[in-house]
């Protein structure tokens, strides 16, 4: 039996990259797994995802930051494949900017997708976990910059800065109701947001081609190399086991010694 039969998994920003490899890991375990972005994309990756695993994969078009949306996603997943057992709140978004050149719109956005969003789906899924009785994981992607701010981007460091605080405290409230709430803070992975940040970093902080600023930050890791989606996933798909049930509140680094604390 696989580990995840008869386990409903919901993943935000479940159409690429890092969410993209956990969703893929959580269907190949016998799960039935939604995938929820705002990009109408997360049919065709849906499809995919299905037939790289065999598994269950629904998509469902969903703004993490507007509560009619978020309302709707758990709804749907609780009646087309049961209520929520692991919601794991990975969506986000990035820009980088020189602190004058950094617009109020970017702030609000960042926050509304990065915390906000968190914020309102763990709320939707905590409500169908304590109505079915039988607990539950909740598993928030935070990053690296929850640890230690970069560069030109005080709104997305803030922003991470508070998913962590946000699942300590969620962590205390829902432990009585057998729902852990735990935190990620990925590194340098190879997914499409870093080729952004390499890019435009690159050209903030220097004459860099593309690819020579992240080579250069990868030399900085004790393991010498960037991560992987699939890395990722194995750390959410442990916090999601039985294996992590006496884990909650926690903060976890996956960077391969970027971060050690």
């Amino acid at each position: 039996m696989k580990r995840f039969s008869n386990t409903v998994v919901v993943v935000t920003g479940g159409n690429k990259g890092i969410g993209y490899a956990i969703a893929e890991r959580f269907a190949q375990e016998g799960a039935r797994v939604a995938i929820a972005s705002v990009e109408k994309q997360v049919e065709n990756a849906a499809s995919e995802l299905e037939k790289a695993t065999g598994g269950t994969v629904m998509p469902v078009v969903c703004d993490v930051s507007a509560i009619d949306d978020v309302k709707k996603l758990y709804e749907t997943v609780d009646k087309e494949l049961g209520s929520p057992d692991v919601s794991v709140q990975n969506a986000g978004i990035i820009t980088i900017a020189k602190v004058e050149d950094l617009t109020e719109q970017e702030w609000d956005a960042t926050m509304d997708v990065n915390t906000k969003g968190v914020f309102l789906c763990c709320q939707e899924a905590i409500r169908y976990m304590r109505r079915s009785g039988k607990g539950g994981r909740l598993i928030n992607t935070a990053s690296g910059q929850a640890r230690d701010g970069f560069i030109y981007t005080p709104h997305y460091a803030a922003s991470k800065f508070g998913v962590m605080g946000l699942s300590q405290s969620l962590a205390k409230e829902v432990a009585g109701d057998a729902i852990t709430v735990n935190a990620i803070c990925p590194g340098i992975i190879k997914t499409d947001m870093w080729d952004y940040n390499d890019r435009v970093w690159g050209g903030m902080l220097g004459d860099y081609a593309p690819g020579e600023l992240m080579a250069e930050w990868v030399q900085n890791i004790p393991m010498k190399r960037a991560g992987e989606g699939k890395e990722v996933a194995g750390l959410v798909s442990f916090l999601a086991s039985d294996d992590a049930a006496y884990i909650t509140g926690q903060t976890i680094n996956v960077d391969g010694g970027l971060i050690m604390s």
